[in-house]
């Protein structure tokens, strides 16, 4: 198991080396915490505090602020996980191009589903069919992912279901979040300058080229629902058809 100490700003994650790390145990813990928003906490810097590799554990000390913070953390977590534990079922005409390192009891991918990077799915998901999972992707429990949807380097909490044909890259979705059909989230600027969340009236720089949308829990958008990058969703947000979100 995953182990989580949190202090003040401080996330503290022992990683065992010879079983599978649930990364999404991590991620619950720190957006269950009370204490952690992403909308209300200054951020400067995010950086590894400390990282012991020990004959039986990693042990990590994060700085983590920001939602979108998760990301950076998950690539490093990503990058020490070597085993896999697979305990739901893959279709025969799904491909695996890399490492699935976690699929969760009585998960489904279903035909034609093309997953490459590292990839975590939880609980009871059903994947595709015919959808693209790439990248460092984390997928929670409960998880509905649609035909025809691209997800790409990004975080889904519990109990989310993304609607067919929809796009979600670089991007943190909270738990309980539903995306209609044609949802896109743009995660590229046309200058490709790096990112700025604007926050309490200010723009705070992310330090990323890409960066999509962090979406709180309980959001719904309706179909065709198009997202800017770097914009921030508060909690049980509505979205009429579609829709364009801007910062």
């Amino acid at each position: 198991m995953l182990l989580i100490q949190r202090t003040s700003n401080t996330i503290r994650s022992v990683l065992p080396t010879q079983s599978l790390s649930f990364l999404q145990a991590t991620f619950i813990a720190i957006m269950s915490n009370p204490d952690f928003t992403p909308f209300d906490q200054d951020f400067l810097d995010f950086k590894i505090l400390n990282k012991k590799i020990k004959n039986w554990a990693i042990i990590y000390d994060f700085e983590l602020t920001y939602a979108w913070q998760l990301l950076e953390l998950q690539n490093l977590i990503f990058k020490d996980i070597k085993a896999s534990r697979l305990e739901g079922s893959i279709s025969d005409s799904a491909h695996i191009d890399g490492n699935l390192i976690h699929l969760g009891e009585g998960s489904v991918i279903l035909p034609g589903v093309y997953i490459e990077g590292k990839v975590s799915i939880g609980n009871n998901c059903k994947i595709g069919p015919n959808c693209y999972i790439r990248g460092n992707t984390s997928i929670g429990d409960n998880c509905r992912i649609g035909q025809s949807v691209e997800i790409k380097n990004s975080w889904i909490g519990n109990n989310t279901n993304v609607g067919h044909l929809s796009y979600v890259g670089d991007s943190v979705l909270g738990n309980h979040v539903n995306f209609g059909a044609g949802t896109s989230i743009a995660n590229l600027r046309h200058d490709k300058k790096e990112q700025k969340v604007k926050l309490n009236h200010q723009l705070i720089d992310t330090g990323m080229r890409k960066l999509g949308s962090i979406i709180g829990h309980g959001t719904k958008t309706g179909i065709h629902t198009s997202i800017y990058p770097a914009t921030l969703i508060e909690q049980d947000t509505l979205t009429l058809p579609q829709a364009i979100i801007k910062p």
